[in-house]
C-alpha cells in the first residue's frame, strides 16, 4: 500500500525543466529534533548551478548542483529529483551550454562561470 502511495506521488510531481547549465534554487525539507525530543520540519534552500542530470527522467533520476559558498569555496550537492523531502524547485536562470556535463566549471576561475551564466 505504501508503495502505491509513492508510485502516485512520483508522478504526480511536477518539475521545471532542469538540465545543465541552469541556475536553480532547490527547496528541500530538513527534519530535526531538540533536546527535548519534538520533530520540527524546515525548508532549506540551496541555490547553485545544474552540472550535470543522470537517470533520464526515470525515479533515479539525479542532479548534480553546485554554488559558491562564502569565501569562494564550492559546494556541490546530488538530489534525487523525484525524493520527497524535495518540496520544489524553482528555475532561476537559464544559460545557453553546449555540453551535458559541466564539469569543467570546478576547475575555472570564477570569471568563467560568470561568463557562462551571461550567456555570452
Amino acid at each position: 500500500m505504501a508503495n502505491e502511495n509513492l508510485k502516485k506521488d512520483w508522478h504526480e510531481k511536477v518539475l521545471p525543466s532542469v538540465k545543465p547549465g541552469v541556475t536553480i534554487k532547490v527547496h528541500q525539507i530538513i527534519k530535526e529534533k531538540n533536546t527535548k525530543g519534538e520533530e520540527k520540519q524546515r525548508i532549506q534552500i540551496f541555490e547553485g548551478i545544474v552540472l550535470a542530470r543522470r537517470g533520464g527522467a526515470g525515479k533515479s533520476a539525479t542532479i548534480t548542483v553546485r554554488k559558491v559558498a562564502s569565501g569562494g569555496v564550492g559546494v556541490e550537492r546530488i538530489f534525487p529529483i523525484w525524493s520527497p523531502a524535495i518540496a520544489k524547485i524553482d528555475l532561476v536562470k537559464e544559460a545557453k551550454v553546449r555540453r551535458s556535463k559541466l564539469y569543467y566549471l570546478k576547475d575555472y576561475p570564477k570569471k568563467l562561470s560568470e561568463k557562462i551564466l551571461s550567456g555570452k
